[in-house]
């Protein structure tokens, strides 16, 4: 039935409006310029047409019923305008307004008006307090937010669902500079009804997603939210960035989505025995997100690192092996017989050793090279590669090199410093879906990630 609301077939607008101040004109725009396909209904009593489309008075005059409706009025005009859905039969609302159980007693109350409201009906809400959804494979865009004020993602193979709409946002805007890719963005708001569960149930079984991101301020209803992510996780890897863990922070949330405090340090057991893995902000979010979509499994901790730049390789490698300040994986130590191999590609006065030193003499073709001894060394699991775009032999061609070994045994994650030259490069890593990264710290952040996932998921086939 979720098919409905991803994929719907009718969406109507409940206050849309030719006033650009208003929500309702944001969200029918966006609906308008995102491609959707189905039918786009505007309901306002007061428009016998907006943006050229037939404005309808009520939802009640509609001939059919529209899959999705999006309720972009003010918290009081709500209860009436869900009761309105209800009696149509719309199968899913998302509820735009603020103004409830973040307010406390009085909004707990309208909550309560609105979920007695849709009981034992076929209605579902998302929300209140929602900034909307987005999904790109299907065109569906009901964002209260413009695309003159923040860039939304094309279609990706990341799940995105976040409690703070603002967040969600940004953190999408954020990473559009990579043009990295999304399979669905929802913002669940005060989540009266639909809820993580249920959504973690849907992306398992999406096509269209490879990993699944959750932004939480509370986990209300903690075991039956981890016993999903622990079914999902062997499936899908699911990334959880979740707020509040000290009691300042607690009481913000509170504040912002009405959320509920939890112990921290549990919420963390819980995490890592699901299977999940736990980002600290926005950016590992979407970092280890895409690690783990375009990955295959690190099935062990022995790390091998190539770069042009001998500096970036010592950092590397204290990042690398080092528990303080780093993530406390193992430099793979080479066989002599891929050491040999190795100097036989390279110039005299590189390195053959682990951290791999190309020196700015390292061309695509070394890379290539070097690349397929590693994959053949049994005491490697996985490679970190810094294809340096400002030396004088590298360039966009190292793409294509990467690529050819992506499906091969071992994973590899790219790091590319720099500015507008390291920028272009990554985005054309991310066109092959290969991680790649602006840093050193991120870069090898991504690999332990995708470390920690496959490791749990060793352990649950071994069992």
């Amino acid at each position: 039935m979720l098919n409905d609301l991803f994929d719907p077939k009718a969406v109507a607008i409940i206050g849309a409006s030719q006033d650009p101040t208003k929500i309702g004109n944001a969200v029918l725009r966006n609906m308008i310029d995102s491609g959707y396909g189905g039918k786009i209904i505007p309901i306002n009593p007061s428009s016998p047409e907006v943006m050229g489309l037939k404005c309808h008075p009520s939802i009640d005059d509609l001939e059919s019923v529209p899959d999705l409706a999006v309720i972009a009025l003010p918290a009081n005009r709500v209860y009436d305008a869900l009761g309105a859905c209800v009696k149509k039969g719309v199968n899913y609302v998302i509820v735009i307004a603020g103004g409830f159980s973040e307010l406390g007693k009085e909004g707990k109350e309208r909550e309560q008006q609105m979920k007695n409201l849709i009981t034992n009906t076929p209605t579902r809400i998302i929300g209140p307090n929602t900034l909307g959804v987005y999904f790109p494979h299907s065109g569906v865009n009901t964002s209260l937010t413009s695309r003159g004020m923040i860039s939304f993602l094309p279609k990706g193979n990341i799940a995105f669902v976040s409690q703070s709409g603002a967040l969600g946002l940004l953190t999408m805007d954020a990473v559009s500079e990579y043009n990295v890719g999304i399979s669905a963005f929802l913002n669940l708001g005060n989540r009266i009804d639909l809820n993580e569960v249920e959504l973690l149930d849907y992306f398992a079984s999406d096509k269209n997603t490879k990993s699944i991101v959750l932004y939480l301020e509370s986990v209300p209803k903690g075991r039956e939210f981890f016993d999903k992510v622990k079914l999902v996780s062997p499936k899908k890897p699911v990334i959880i960035l979740k707020s509040g863990r000290t009691q300042e922070s607690a009481i913000a949330a509170s504040l912002h989505t009405g959320a509920m405090a939890s112990n921290d340090a549990i919420v963390d057991g819980a995490i890592s025995q699901s299977g999940a893995v736990r980002a600290f902000d926005e950016t590992e979010m979407m970092d280890y997100s895409r690690v783990l979509a375009y990955s295959s499994k690190l099935r062990g901790d022995r790390i091998a690192i190539l770069t042009t730049a001998g500096g970036v390789g010592v950092i590397t490698a204290d990042y690398v092996s080092s528990s303080i300040n780093g993530v406390g994986l193992k430099m793979a130590k080479f066989s002599d017989e891929t050491k040999s191999k190795i100097r036989e590609v390279i110039v005299p006065f590189a390195s053959a050793n682990n951290p791999i030193d190309l020196t700015a003499d390292g061309s695509i073709s070394d890379f290539d090279k070097v690349i397929g001894i590693l994959e053949n060394d049994e005491n490697v699991d996985g490679i970190i590669a810094y294809p340096l775009p400002q030396t004088p032999r590298m360039g966009v061609g190292v793409v294509e090199v990467i690529d050819k070994y992506k499906n091969e045994k071992k994973p590899i994650v790219v790091g590319v410093l720099g500015s507008q030259i390291a920028k272009d490069l990554i985005v054309e890593f991310e066109k092959r879906k290969i991680p790649a990264y602006p840093s050193v710290h991120r870069t090898v952040k991504a690999v332990k990630a995708l470390r920690v996932y496959s490791a749990y998921v060793e352990r649950r086939e071994s069992q």
